[in-house]
């Protein structure tokens, strides 16, 4: 039986938009200068692949023909955050940009999240996570009040020492954020943002929550469930569609452990969907304008693709691509508006001459429906490609 597995690798952006000025973003292309800050990828199986084939990328030499369908992914979407990107992977378009707060949050909309959760309210901006919780880390250790920040994106991140507000505290708190941020103030995602530490040595741990808005349907995910097929998430992928068409979901608490419970989903289930987001290119390294970081994390993933295509049947699909771009050599510390990467490989069906795909996001979501049920149809955005429209069965 046919499988799909696409794994996204978070925030590895294939070079600008044409509407990228728009967005504060222009000359922004994540992978391609992430190559030249290293002086040159050292990434073997993903150039193995054809990720050289993609774009012009230092270290990265193109193949005369790749085993891999490659191309860039346009978003036709509004914005450039995770939510965005990935619920249009799965077909669903956003016209108008989710809410963002360049000033903070509306007075009065802190106001009644501070008397709902009966605690106070620190920060208030948009900033940058690492950042001000070092700068308000003390202040809120020494009066219990919420660390409430923002970004460029449309987030609601509430951060608390785990010493000083329980888990299940931040986390009924997020809760009762989403409840309260409808429209217009809708954002697309509240974050929980939990960290432990002294004072000048604080760190945000792995018990983040995101608690999404709910994308519409049906989507390319809801017609793979009706086919009979599970959609298993991997990572963020449960919380970014907040719970809706994912039968299954192994929240991660690392790239390494993201990557183990693919495999793991590989060797375990005879058909359907896996959907793996590997955050930690975006979180740790470029957030943090990391390219060296951000490099070695791509290596990490190398390392491991040799175990992953060896986990591929021939009647399964492999897709790598990615939802935004968050270039680590720019100024800014926020996401980009960048094309998505796209690597397609089907170990039963190696192409005999290069093919190259420069589609849209959604293409994605339309290629995995049709590998597994045959046909994609026209009810949900988004082409398959030609080459992989069926099994190879």
């Amino acid at each position: 039986m046919a499988r799909a597995c696409i794994i996204v690798l978070d925030a590895v952006g294939a070079g600008e938009l044409p509407d990228a000025a728009e967005y504060g973003d222009a000359g922004s292309s994540t992978l391609a200068h992430v190559a030249e800050a290293v002086g040159g990828l050292d990434l073997p199986n993903l150039q193995a692949l054809g990720l050289g084939s993609v774009l012009d990328l230092a270290g990265c030499a193109p193949l005369q023909t790749p085993p891999s369908v490659v191309g860039r992914l346009v978003e036709r979407s509004q914005g450039k955050d995770t939510t965005t990107g990935h619920w249009e992977l799965a077909g669903v378009i956003t016209p108008v940009a989710m809410p963002t707060y360049p000033h903070g949050f509306p007075e009065d909309l802190v106001a009644a999240f501070s008397a709902a959760t009966r605690r106070g309210v620190l920060g208030n901006e948009p900033a940058s996570g690492t950042e001000i919780i070092a700068r308000l880390g003390d202040a809120h250790v020494a009066s219990g009040d919420w660390i409430l920040y923002t970004s460029a994106d449309s987030v609601f991140q509430i951060a608390a020492h785990e010493d000083v507000v329980p888990l299940a505290e931040l986390y009924a708190a997020c809760e009762t954020a989403r409840a309260l941020l409808v429209a217009p103030h809708a954002v697309a995602r509240v974050i929980a943002r939990p960290f432990t530490g002294a004072s000048g040595s604080y760190r945000r741990t792995s018990n983040r929550h995101d608690y999404s808005l709910r994308p519409s349907r049906p989507n390319h995910l809801t017609r793979i469930r009706e086919a009979g097929f599970d959609v298993h998430g991997v990572g963020k992928i449960a919380d970014i569609f907040a719970g809706c068409d994912v039968d299954t979901s192994a929240p991660s608490k690392s790239n390494a452990d993201g990557i183990a419970n693919t495999l793991r989903l590989l060797r375990e289930i005879p058909s359907g969907l896996i959907f793996t987001n590997l955050v930690e290119t975006d979180s740790e390294y470029g957030h943090r304008n990391d390219p060296v970081g951000f490099h070695r994390c791509l290596q990490e993933f190398d390392r491991a693709l040799p175990e992953i295509l060896g986990a591929l049947g021939p009647d399964d699909l492999l897709i790598l691509c990615s939802d935004h771009g968050c270039d680590p050599t720019t100024a800014s510390t926020d996401h980009s508006r960048e094309h998505a990467l796209l690597v397609a490989h089907a170990p039963g069906r190696l192409p005999a001459a290069p093919i190259r795909h420069d589609g849209v996001f959604s293409d994605v979501g339309a290629t995995a429906r049709a590998w597994l049920t045959g046909a994609a149809g026209d009810d949900i955005p988004g082409t398959p490609i030609p080459f992989l429209c069926a099994p190879s069965t």
